[in-house]
């Protein structure tokens, strides 16, 4: 099992008086770098928990944008369910159901409706993912949509990696029999505190400023788009969300050992690795570093692949770019040191963030961001090539 100091950190948001605390999951691997092998496995541990608690159930997981999507779609894999996640992007011609996280930076929430009606006929109960519940309020605004809309009978449910719900919150839950599962409880009382004790004296970089009127270089980095795509905003099966994963993979990783090399002492200039000859890689190749990045709320697809490239002996680091702005400061006991303020690559008008970049030996981005967004490229690989990263491959998932 979990502790909480092994889990939790809190970090402090930025010109948020709704909440001024952020709860950073240190294995999360959204705002902070972690062996995507530990991220999955905590992952799985409460995919478990669904699983043996509605076995002879059909479910439909519903994950949570942005922070809780791959923990939906992990949740999906382990018990073979139906698929969706809530989001803040458009899908190209379907209407949504509207609900708010007053608590968050981006308020706005919305469900696909066409998605989530077609399959209220095939399945027993909606679980929702989260990465951490602390007042159950966002879950039951869309619980009431749900059932309003469609005149639903339909028991819900909340699983989570962190529950910190009150004992009025619990009996609310229980009331509108909606059952909870989470890895561990925490008790949210004194975290605004430890958040407001928070110094704002880490690194900021503003690389939006930076990069107006500057020509976008993009001689370090290839660019590789990809087939299978599969958007979860929509419904998808588990199984073959899992599938398209895979297939993902065998594409990222023909990229992988065309661009993957080691650099030669003193030099940038990359030694391209046989791809015939990837099973017999040599130990000191394995001890190279890699980095790879989801963005905003497309995080299980990149997750997965970082995964299998852990898999083969690489170190490897795995988190995501984000909406949500967070105080960062020098403290060693804070979790969040040095933040780039970026453009979206899925919209130049928006403002997000990377925290806690480093140099690697090789990064891969991967997206579903469709290509044209030149803006949040340029200042993504920007900020990687501040941190002396030059060996880049962004990696688009198409649509079908």
């Amino acid at each position: 099992m979990y502790s909480e100091s092994e889990l939790v950190a809190i970090a402090r948001r930025e010109n948020n008086s709704k909440r001024n605390y952020l709860v950073i999951n240190r294995f999360q691997g959204k705002h902070i770098p972690v062996a995507p092998s530990k991220a999955l496995k905590m992952f799985y541990e409460l995919g478990g928990l669904v699983k043996k608690a509605y076995a002879e159930e059909r479910l439909l997981i519903i994950g949570f944008a942005e922070t809780a999507t791959a923990i939906g779609a992990a949740l999906a894999v382990c018990t073979d369910s139906l698929y969706m996640q809530t989001t803040r992007e458009n899908v190209e011609g379907a209407t949504y159901l509207y609900f708010t996280e007053s608590h968050s930076h981006a308020t706005e929430q919305k469900l696909v409706r066409e998605s989530l009606e077609s399959v209220l006929d095939k399945i027993d109960r909606i679980v929702f993912a989260e990465d951490e519940i602390t007042t159950g309020n966002t879950i039951l605004k869309i619980v009431n949509i749900i059932k309003e809309e469609f005149h639903v009978t339909l028991p819900f449910s909340a699983v989570s990696i962190l529950n910190s719900m009150d004992k009025e919150a619990e009996t609310i839950y229980k009331e509108q029999n909606i059952s909870c599962h989470y890895l561990l409880k925490t008790n949210h009382d004194i975290y605004p505190l430890l958040a407001k004790r928070c110094k704002t004296d880490g690194t900021y970089v503003e690389l939006i400023k930076d990069l107006e009127g500057e020509e976008w270089n993009a001689n370090i980095f290839a660019e590789l788009e990809t087939d299978g795509y599969q958007n979860a905003r929509c419904i998808t099966k588990g199984a073959d969300y899992q599938n398209a994963c895979e297939k993902l993979w065998q594409q990222v990783k023909t990229e992988f050992f065309r661009t993957c090399s080691k650099t030669e002492q003193n030099s940038e200039i990359p030694v391209s690795i046989n791809i015939e000859e990837h099973d017999e890689i040599s130990n000191s190749e394995k001890d190279r570093r890699i980095l790879v990045l989801g963005t905003e709320e497309f995080m299980y697809p990149a997750l997965y692949a970082a995964a299998r490239i852990e898999e083969m002996g690489y170190h490897v680091k795995f988190h995501a770019t984000t909406r949500s702005p967070i105080t960062v400061s020098d403290s060693y006991a804070y979790p969040l040191h040095e933040k780039f303020e970026l453009r979206s690559l899925y919209d130049k008008d928006r403002v997000t963030y990377i925290y806690e970049l480093d140099k690697y030996d090789k990064v891969f981005i991967i997206t579903d961001a469709k290509k044209g967004q030149t803006e949040g490229i340029s200042s993504l690989v920007n900020a990687l090539k501040s941190r002396r990263n030059t060996n880049i491959s962004i990696i688009r998932w198409c649509r079908a």
